[in-house]
């Protein structure tokens, strides 16, 4: 064969002061072999995890029908149908490492399976965390091997829950068994974390009041970057500059509103959108661009905390969302308990059409990801860890059909799931936590006639 251009590095990056800007995935990054010149670029498998506090009313949770093909979606799911061929629902897996039953255990045995050290001080351990498994493998050759995200800065200290200290409760990721990863609930420091590129915060700060965008740092590069390529690789490259830009317009406009707000909410970090829904839609939109950009390819995102106090009243719920949870059977909570899951699932199916929107080689952002999503709690009014409510997004890069309900008939380790979805990224284990094994249906598909 022979070389009839060189193929731009999957590494090419934007630069400019104090910022780097990765690129999508583009055709001409290609090796430029005759042969393969009209090869889509090879994508890159994704990991995610978001997690929900506090379990779910599973009655309106859980499919009808049965296991199989995913023909109807429950109440709370609904919201998923635009992506319903690609998401798998899994009924009754548990964690038998979250009991006593506390929603500090439930958060950190979610990524972990493991048991948590039950204390209030300092000498807190638990174990490894499958995100962090899989940065370990699938992580190193991008900036950052993973990404921590969240909705709450918690910085609470000492003991939260039941003898067990905050920090079970912060934190969803552990990089070792004592080694908690704080994640970040301010969209500007996610921002610049995936963006920026040396010198302080403050300096950048001070650069922007200059410069309208990080953009500008870096236009002679995007004019230079342009001129090498084909029209569909420039759609996508001024596609993707456009989203960055717009997710930059609205962090600034969210600090310019709380900039001179004598009182700030104390539920939320300052500076970022007062709609829980905004900011939340925000902190998903910078998860497409790091995962567009190569900047991670493995991410965790607390989408609520555990004993969270936040209202609804934007979808009839003003009741915090905690006590709402101790239902007590109640048919008007357990309503309101489905109305936020509902909700939550509706800013996670939002994302997932996102994704799907993304082109990403020969498919989109969405076909070479996995995304779980789930609770470390099933029912909250007891405060179990069975019957979670859990399902799985996106293709895997070819290694995951959806449109499925897997229905367990007894409790199964939700550790199987983890070992599985490991094992779909490339990241090979003989086991994890207290697996018994892979979920065999993910990989032998089930019958969908």
């Amino acid at each position: 064969m022979i070389v009839t251009k060189k193929a731009l590095p999957r590494r090419t990056l934007l630069r400019g002061m104090g910022t780097t800007l990765a690129l999508p995935l583009l055709d001409a990054m290609v090796p430029a072999l005759t042969a393969l010149a009209a090869t889509p670029a090879k994508p890159v498998r994704r990991l995610g995890f978001v997690y929900i506090p506090m379990g779910a009313n599973i009655a309106q949770w859980t499919p009808p029908g049965g296991a199989g093909r995913l023909s109807e979606l429950s109440p709370s799911l609904r919201s998923l149908q635009p992506v319903v061929e690609q998401i798998t629902v899994i009924t009754n897996l548990e964690l038998k490492n979250a009991y006593p039953g506390t929603h500090a255990t439930s958060n950190a045995a979610f990524l972990s399976a493991a048991k948590a050290k039950w204390t209030e001080s300092t000498d807190y351990e638990l174990g490894t965390t499958v995100d962090q498994i899989a940065g370990q493998r699938i992580g190193q050759e991008t900036r950052l091997p993973t990404l921590e995200l969240a909705m709450d800065l918690l910085t609470t200290v000492g003991q939260c829950d039941n003898g067990y200290a905050c920090v079970y409760q912060n934190n969803l990721s552990w990089s070792s068994p004592t080694t908690p990863l704080p994640a970040e609930a301010h969209p500007r420091v996610a921002f610049e974390r995936l963006f920026g590129d040396g010198g302080s915060a403050a300096d950048r700060r001070a650069e922007l009041r200059k410069k309208a965008s990080l953009l500008d740092w870096v236009s002679e590069d995007i004019a230079r970057l342009q001129k090498k390529l084909g029209p569909s690789d420039r759609n996508r490259v001024s596609q993707y500059l456009d989203t960055v830009r717009e997710v930059e317009r609205r962090i600034q406009k969210a600090e310019a509103a709380t900039a001179g707000s004598p009182l700030p909410d104390l539920d939320r970090p300052v500076g970022v959108p007062a709609a829980y829904a905004d900011h939340s839609r925000l902190m998903f939109d910078l998860q497409v661009l790091a995962l567009q950009g190569d900047v991670t390819r493995v991410i965790t995102f607390q989408l609520a905390r555990e004993t969270s106090t936040r209202t609804y009243p934007e979808i009839g719920v003003p009741d915090a969302h905690h006590p709402t949870t101790h239902h007590g059977n109640d048919p008007e909570k357990l309503a309101k308990v489905a109305k936020i899951n509902a909700f939550h699932v509706s800013l996670f199916a939002s994302f997932l059409e996102k994704l799907k929107a993304t082109p990403d080689g020969d498919g989109s952002l969405l076909d070479h990801s996995l995304y779980l999503y789930g609770s470390g709690m099933g029912n909250p009014n007891v405060h179990d860890h069975v019957n979670l409510p859990i399902l799985v997004a996106g293709g895997g890069a070819g290694k995951l059909k959806g449109g499925r309900h897997i229905r367990y008939a007894e409790p199964t380790p939700l550790a199987n799931l983890h070992l599985t979805l490991l094992d779909m990224a490339g990241v090979r284990l003989a086991s994890f936590a207290d697996s018994q094994g892979k979920v065999k249906e993910l990989i032998e598909p089930l019958s969908l006639s």
